[in-house]
C-alpha cells in the first residue's frame, strides 16, 4: 500500500476494482485543518473523468501498468493481434479494448499497448497517422453549403471529413484523437 504522497501524474490507482489514471493532482495545505490531496482521474476502461479528494497520508492502492511497443499484425475476427517488438510474443486484444483506435490501424503499424498483470488495458496510437483516401465524391467548385468539406473513406474503412480539393488515392494525415483531417502528404 502506498500513501497520498506517492500520487503523481500518470500513476494508476485501483479504486474498488476499477483502474483510474491520475491526470492532475494538487497537494493542498489550508491554514486551518489538515492537508489533503485533490486529484482529477480518468477511468482507463471507460474514459470517464472524475474529481476525488484524499486526506493527506491516506492509504491508496497503486497498480503497475506496463507500457510496451507493439506492432499491429492483423485482425483474426475475434480480436486484433499485436506482436511485442522486444521478444516477438503475440497477444490478441479484443475489439472492445482497441475501441476507436481500430479506425486508424494499418498492418505493421507501431502502437503502445498498456497492460496490467498481462491483461491489455488500452491501445495508444501516435498522435497522427498517414492513410490513403480510397473513395470520395468529386468536389464541385462553388459548393460551400457544407463549409467546404465532404466525406471521404480511408483505407481502414473509416469515414472522415476532408476539404473539397482532396481526391481519391490521396495520402492524408489524420489526427487519431479527434479524427480530423490535418493535411495532404506527398
Amino acid at each position: 500500500m502506498a500513501s497520498t504522497a506517492d500520487i503523481k501524474n500518470g500513476v494508476v490507482l485501483n479504486i474498488d476494482g476499477q483502474l483510474w489514471s491520475v491526470v492532475e493532482f494538487q497537494h493542498v495545505k489550508p491554514g486551518k485543518g489538515g492537508a489533503f490531496v485533490r486529484t482529477k482521474m480518468k477511468s482507463i476502461m471507460t474514459g470517464k473523468v472524475v474529481d476525488r479528494t484524499y486526506n493527506a497520508g491516506a492509504k491508496i492502492d497503486i497498480e503497475n501498468v506496463d507500457r510496451q511497443d507493439f506492432t499491429y499484425l492483423y485482425n483474426d475476427g475475434e480480436g486484433f493481434v499485436f506482436m511485442n517488438t522486444d521478444d516477438y510474443d503475440q497477444i490478441t486484444v479484443p475489439a472492445t479494448i482497441v475501441g476507436d483506435a481500430a479506425n486508424y490501424l494499418l498492418e505493421n503499424q507501431q502502437v503502445t499497448l498498456a497492460t496490467n498483470n498481462g491483461n491489455p488495458l488500452y491501445v495508444e496510437l501516435p498522435a497522427s497517422v498517414v492513410l490513403e483516401i480510397t473513395y470520395t465524391e468529386p468536389g464541385l467548385q462553388g459548393d460551400r453549403s457544407s463549409a467546404g468539406t465532404k466525406p471521404a473513406t480511408l483505407e481502414t474503412g473509416h469515414e472522415i471529413q476532408v476539404p473539397l480539393f482532396v481526391e481519391n488515392n490521396t495520402k492524408v494525415k489524420v489526427d487519431t484523437r479527434t479524427g480530423d483531417y490535418l493535411g495532404r502528404v506527398s
